[in-house]
């Protein structure tokens, strides 16, 4: 429910502080006094979409705050959360528009965009109005006021969900599909590529030890021959005998040498060692290095093999062997194709059947509560002066969609036998501000806590039907919060809290005002309404008869 509402400097609205209350609220004042600027402020705070030039002339920013009772599991909390903003039960909303044209949004005092204020804009409150396409005129969100007052928000969930089942089957099938002909393009060369690649089975790092083997072959004949050598010098009368003649001769006169010898023993002894070592890694070396001469033309066969399918399909050699798994990937879903495409076929089925079985469901509900909220509309018609007036909600076949199979019209008649049509074309001013109201009392009859604004809504009616739609107003107010715009001083005499708003010039300057009423002001307010400029003592005296009655 909206509490206060603070206005600086905004088009012709120097300073202005409101305290709305709950019930009926009225609002009056000559044409061009400003009362369209009260709304433009409001939903400006609110992040709606309006005029530019908002910012009164001459001032740096313009500035509005809003605030809002939020009691206990009001939808806005939701939406509060799930932005991170914080949650209290009083919400405050405060905007700012420079000269510049730069706009920010707070709402208690954090930081926020325009797209939050505008989602919660939609669960603060409802603006109607003769003129009003963001709500009951428009044919686009007929079928979604039909299931609210359906109560069918389960039925809509189940269908949404099966539509959402079913477009993500379609889409698997027409995947795989597209998949397997693109494959199916190519198979020729993917039989051909994999078959090549099994047949020569390359593994990660075979091409750098084939080529390390290649290179070792290559050099062998002319390594082994300076390697035999070196086994000869150290074998065969060389290294080994010497050092082994060396140990006999010294040990032989060892004992006579005063242990003088001890040492140069022990180093032979290790010198000899060495040397067999030497001699047994020379032996492994050797052998490692005798091969066959075809060993050499079968290695770089395959190196060369290897290194030219890599070539041939743009890989790496050591990625041919993942490179040949992708391929063969590819070729199971062409080779399962038949069976998965049939397994898809069925999911796309069995997600049809369960969406048309949703959707028929939510199409019968639909036709029960246009019935409902036919009959309830007329009923709200009758007391409006409407009674010969005939409403109905008209559902066709549409596309399917995640909403279902039907789209819903209101349309109406103005008199019995003429013809009906959309509920925006046929009515005439006064008649579609009552058709309005009847409707918004049937669709909020079981809602509390809500605010609504009607701007002007009963321009084009007054005497009996003017008091019939204060009183209509009145009865909705009573389990919320309405504002009225009004020019009729029947609507005005019943509001339970009455603003006057008021346009003063000095000088070169034009402001704006909101006055609230005490009753003895109200009274000259509702006799300007009747009378005019010149406020006379019948038009007081009718005035004060509005507000007895």
């Amino acid at each position: 429910m909206l509490r206060t509402l603070e206005i600086s400097d905004m088009l012709i609205i120097d300073r202005l502080d409101l305290e709305f209350q709950p019930g009926l609220n009225v609002l009056t004042g000559e044409t061009g006094a400003g009362k369209s600027i009260l709304l433009d402020a409001l939903g400006f705070v609110l992040g709606w979409r309006g005029r530019a030039d908002l910012v009164r002339q001459g001032a740096e920013q313009g500035v509005v705050v809003a605030s809002f009772d939020l009691p206990a599991g009001h939808a806005a909390r939701d939406i509060l959360h799930e932005a991170g903003l914080p949650v209290e039960d009083e919400l405050i909303l405060r905007r700012i528009n420079t000269a510049d044209g730069r706009k920010t949004a707070w709402v208690n005092d954090r930081r926020c965009s325009g797209e939050v204020l505008r989602g919660l804009s939609d669960t603060l409150l409802e603006l109607h109005g003769q003129h009003d396409d963001r709500g009951l005129l428009n044919p686009r969100v007929h079928l979604c006021i039909l299931d609210t007052f359906g109560g069918y928000e389960d039925l809509r969930s189940t269908v949404r969900s099966a539509w959402n089942i079913l477009v993500g089957a379609q889409r698997a099938l027409s995947s795989a599909q597209d998949s397997i002909a693109s494959i199916r393009e190519e198979e020729e060369f993917l039989r051909h590529a994999v078959a090549e690649l099994d047949q020569l089975a390359p593994q990660p790092g075979e091409e750098a030890e084939l080529d390390t083997r290649r290179r070792l072959m290559q050099s062998a004949e002319r390594i082994r021959e300076d390697i035999i050598k070196a086994h000869g010098v150290l074998t065969e009368d060389g290294a080994e005998a010497a050092v082994s003649n060396a140990m006999r001769w010294l040990d032989g006169v060892a004992d006579k040498a005063e242990g003088t010898l001890d040492e140069p023993l022990s180093a032979l002894g290790r010198a000899l060692n060495e040397v067999d070592e030497a001699v047994g890694g020379i032996l492994v070396a050797l052998d490692k290095l005798s091969f066959n001469p075809v060993d050499l033309d079968e290695t770089e066969e395959r190196l060369f093999a290897i290194r030219g399918l890599g070539r041939k399909h743009d890989v790496a050699p050591d990625e041919l062997s993942v490179f040949a798994d992708g391929l063969r990937g590819r070729l199971s879903v062409l080779d399962a194709g038949a069976a998965d495409i049939a397994a898809l076929k069925q999911a796309v089925t069995e997600a049809q059947g369960d969406y048309d079985q949703a959707a028929e469901a939510l199409a019968d509900a639909r036709s029960a509560a246009a019935l409902r909220l036919d009959k309830a509309v007329m009923e709200e018609l009758a007391p409006l002066k409407m009674e010969r007036a005939v409403f109905e909600t008209k559902i066709s076949e549409a596309q399917p969609g995640p909403d279902g199979r039907d789209e819903a019209m209101f349309t109406i008649a103005t008199n019995p036998g003429a013809p009906s049509g959309p509920l925006n074309k046929i009515a005439s001013g006064g008649e579609l501000s009552r058709f309005l109201l009847a409707l918004k009392v049937c669709l909020t009859q079981d809602q509390t806590g809500l605010t609504m604004i009607f701007d002007e809504i009963d321009r084009g009616v007054g005497g009996a039907t003017a008091d019939a739609v204060g009183r209509r107003l009145a009865d909705l107010a009573e389990n919320g919060q309405i504002l009225v715009v009004t020019h009729s001083p029947q609507v005005a005499a019943l509001g339970a809290h009455h603003w006057r708003v008021e346009k003063k010039v000095n000088g070169q300057m034009t402001t704006s005002n909101v006055v609230p009423l005490a009753p003895s002001d109200r009274i000259d307010e509702i006799a300007r309404m009747l009378s005019g400029d010149t406020i006379t003592d019948e038009a007081r005296g009718a005035a004060r008869a509005l507000l007895q009655s």
